[in-house]
């Protein structure tokens, strides 16, 4: 299983921000992590609240790709990835880190990280990637982070 030993009932703070020069707004945060279809998916299911906009929920599925080592996942998003499904993929950084991207329109970047290769804690981390060719003075190209969540274990 992806993230066996992550398993289980996280709870702590969610940091958002839109653009990099804001601010993160801090908010409660929850996150589960469970297998499906027999062990071979696993989910990490979460919960924030954005600022203006209250509560939110998100659902990430992830599956071993078909590449060694390579992974698959699909991610929904009650504010930042609706109705439509976002497909990413990526890899292991060891058995307790999953790294995933994707591309979306024309050549902006996403970008999820799980980390629990703390056993205490288990970092969610969300980025946008601005391309060279929409940078400005507010968004210099390249990702910087939009969620920020630290974890313990419930």
């Amino acid at each position: 299983m992806i993230l066996a030993d992550a398993a289980g009932s996280w709870a702590g703070t969610n940091g958002f921000r839109m653009l990099p020069a804001e601010p993160f707004a801090e908010s409660p945060a929850t996150l589960t992590v469970a297998t499906a279809a027999g062990g071979h998916l696993t989910t990490v299911a979460y919960s924030w609240a954005h600022p203006d906009d209250g509560p939110q929920d998100g659902l990430l599925v992830i599956a071993v790709g078909e590449q060694p080592g390579s992974l698959a996942a699909w991610w929904g998003d009650s504010w930042h990835q609706q109705p439509t499904a976002m497909t990413l993929s990526g890899a292991t950084g060891g058995p307790a880190v999953v790294e995933l991207a994707a591309e979306y329109a024309g050549g902006w970047g996403w970008r999820i990280t799980l980390d629990a290769a703390d056993p205490a804690t288990l970092r969610l981390r969300m980025e946008n990637v601005v391309p060279a060719d929409q940078a400005g003075p507010d968004t210099p190209a390249g990702p910087y982070p939009v969620m920020v969540s630290e974890l313990r274990r419930v």
